[in-house]
């Protein structure tokens, strides 16, 4: 299975809590892009994050709210957060400690991988 694991640091680094903000959102709102893509309008993700009971995520119902409030981000903002398919082959891994986000499975490393890696650098690349 294809993954790429993306340095989030220079966005960690950040100067200010507005660039940090800007970049989390920015992380945020490209996965949800590259998830409505690449994923059928029906389908939805698994969300866990060990500090909170796991939920379904449904991309596309996301999408279309007129302001939408993550209730559990993509970016790793001190806890685990993993995205994951039902049957386990796509997804993302938001690793706190490591400040990294690995994104795996095709086809969103197409689509997701390019969109991050033309502004924070790749740490892991497994294609």
């Amino acid at each position: 299975m294809p993954s790429v694991t993306v340095d989030l640091r220079p966005i960690f680094a950040a100067r200010s809590h507005l660039g940090f903000a800007a970049g989390a959102n920015a992380v945020n709102s490209l996965t949800l892009l590259s998830l409505v893509r690449t994923l059928e309008p029906d389908t939805s993700l698994v969300v866990l994050d060990w500090q909170h009971q796991m939920y379904r995520f449904w991309p596309h119902r996301f999408a279309c709210l007129p302001d939408p409030q993550w209730q559990t981000e993509v970016f790793p903002t001190g806890d685990y957060y993993i995205f994951l398919t039902e049957d386990m082959s796509t997804g993302t891994f938001g690793h706190p400690w490591e400040k990294t986000l690995c994104v795996f499975g095709e086809p969103l490393v197409s689509s997701l991988v390019p969109l991050l890696t033309s502004w924070p650098p790749t740490k892991r690349s497994n294609q």
